[in-house]
């Protein structure tokens, strides 16, 4: 992808177009093939958009996220993030074939365009765009960097159109970001190569729920895996098998009755049902060589053939088998049973890869603008404090694989050496044995505790509670002392902040099997089976 800038304005579309014109014409000056986007198109930009469709030799319909139309029946019918998906998904198609692509954002000064104000600011945060805003009103520029800001979008300038004395411009100081000021667009021209210069350096800081799912589905895209999905018979996993290979992001094999499947599919109005392999468990033409292998791998815990055979009556044995035999990259199961039915086959088959203990888990927990590691919340009951370790350091190998930078707090009612007691007294011991694993296991991983949550997240409290910590304000993995803690947790911060809760992941098995809530939605499935195909293409 080449280098993006977002020009938005609250109050004046004439003044937005010839500055991305401008910025265009830099990009092209400097040997670069510059695109051009819009958010969101109405009738009036059609002879713009026609006009850069010629000279880029596209359609003018690969130009445009949305039509007005098309954004306000979605935004009506509650389809917000399907919205911000097919802007995503437009822009970068588009975006592949150009050097740089300014967009410019949606005209939010027309009366036709009030349905969509709150979508703009949405639309910048998730497409990872610096943003400028410009206009020729200065209370606008403060009310349009407040817009663009509170839907975690980043500025990098203002650009203020007018006569305006210096005091007056100084009243934007406030906002924390350059302003660009002269009469017009033409009159700062000489600023603007400074301003190509930022964006360029630019290196976004903010993860949306939303832009986390579309880069965690585009990389799974990248070099797709076979997951089975042991459970067909629930209408939301057959739902999200469809949305699956519709998005063409993984290979589906479902395990069920495909006569029963194909019937519950019609009347669900599923299209791609006919494009996955559905596999009955007594039927399947590969069932003889999995009853043996198991067999073989359990038979010094006195499992006999007959019991083997048995065994792959269970769906999730079944499922797990094929993990093992190589006949599936992994399985994601656990919407109509309990995560004991999940886990129980995978570490008894797959086992924990050399040098772990245990299987633990996280959740990423996608904030408004950021994404935290939360672990282990599903799994481990009372670990003691090797195991607690190990999960901080496994833990930690997940969020990189994730792209989130690790920084690694075990938490407790205690900060520092502030308190002591049994619990604390762990968590001390964990930190001890993780900071003496941290050489040979994860080379230079920040980590501390124990920390109390607030002092591991808000910087003014760590500066008072521990001052000096590499991780204290700044933690971005946070390790439970206690399943309790870790589920209680995760599900204070998910329904209390509106957080879009990720998992649980499973994470020390030598394949990737995941686990389902039984209370899970189809986004959570189609979220967890990516997830699953990314672990699986790292190992």
């Amino acid at each position: 992808m080449g280098t993006t800038v977002f020009v938005a304005s609250p109050t004046t579309t004439e003044e937005k177009t010839k500055l991305l014109d401008k910025l265009i014409s830099i990009c092209e000056a400097g040997g670069g093939k510059p695109g051009y986007f819009k958010t969101i198109v109405s009738k009036q930009d059609k002879e713009r958009l026609d006009k850069y469709a010629a000279k880029l030799s596209i359609s003018s319909e690969e130009l445009y996220g949305l039509t007005l139309e098309e954004a306000l029946t979605l935004l009506n019918e509650g389809k917000e993030p399907l919205a911000i998906e097919k802007v995503l998904e437009k822009f970068y198609a588009l975006s592949s074939k150009f050097s740089c692509v300014p967009v410019e954002g949606a005209d939010l000064d027309l009366k036709s365009t009030f349905g969509i104000q709150g979508l703009d600011g949405v639309l910048a945060a998730n497409l990872k765009s610096p943003v400028v805003v410009v206009t020729a009103c200065v209370g606008c520029l403060a009310t349009g960097a407040r817009y663009y800001r509170s839907n975690c979008a980043e500025l990098i300038s203002l650009v203020a159109l007018g006569d305006f004395d210096a005091e007056k411009l100084k009243t934007l100081d406030y906002i924390g970001v350059p302003v660009i000021s002269g009469a017009s667009v033409e009159a700062i021209s000489d600023k603007l190569p400074a301003l190509t210069e930022k964006v360029s350096a630019f290196v976004p800081t903010v993860v949306t729920p939303k832009r986390f799912e579309y880069d965690l589905i585009e990389r799974a895209r990248s070099k797709k895996q076979r997951i089975v999905l042991p459970e067909g018979t629930d209408d939301r996993i057959l739902e999200a098998a469809n949305a699956i290979v519709r998005r063409d992001f993984a290979e589906i094999i479902i395990l069920g009755d495909a006569d029963a499947i194909h019937k519950r599919g019609k009347e669900l109005s599923l299209d791609y049902l006919d494009k996955i392999l559905i596999l009955d468990l007594a039927k399947a033409p590969f069932r003889s060589e999995l009853v043996s292998q198991l067999y073989e791998l359990r038979k010094a815990k006195g499992m006999t053939e007959e019991g083997a055979d048995t065994q792959l009556g269970d769906r999730n044995w079944f499922g797990t088998m094929m993990v093992k035999s190589g006949r599936a990259d992994g399985m994601v199961s656990g919407a109509a049973g309990s995560t004991a039915d999940t886990i129980r086959p995978a570490l008894s088959i797959i086992k924990t890869r050399p040098g772990v203990s245990i299987a633990s888990s996280v959740f990423l927990m996608c904030m408004k603008d950021k994404i935290l590691v939360f672990g282990d919340c599903a799994i481990v009951t009372n670990p003691i404090p090797q195991q607690l370790a190990e999960i901080a350091i496994s833990s930690a190998h997940t969020a990189k694989a994730f792209g989130v930078d690790p920084k690694v707090a075990l938490l407790s009612y205690s900060s520092g050496t502030s308190g002591t007691g049994p619990d604390v007294d762990a968590v001390k011991e964990a930190v001890d044995i993780a900071v003496a694993s941290i050489p040979k296991l994860y080379p230079g991983l920040p980590l501390d505790g124990p920390i109390q949550f607030d002092a591991a997240l808000d910087e003014k409290t760590a500066k008072s509670k521990m001052p000096g910590s590499p991780v204290a304000g700044k933690a971005t993995v946070l390790i439970f002392p206690t399943l309790n803690a870790g589920n209680i947790g995760y599900k204070a911060v998910q329904r209390t902040s509106g957080a879009v809760a990720v998992g649980p992941i499973i994470q020390g098995l030598n394949a990737p099997v995941n686990d389902l809530s039984r209370g899970c939605t189809v986004p959570d499935i189609i979220n967890t089976v990516a997830i699953t195909a990314c672990q699986a293409q790292a190992k």
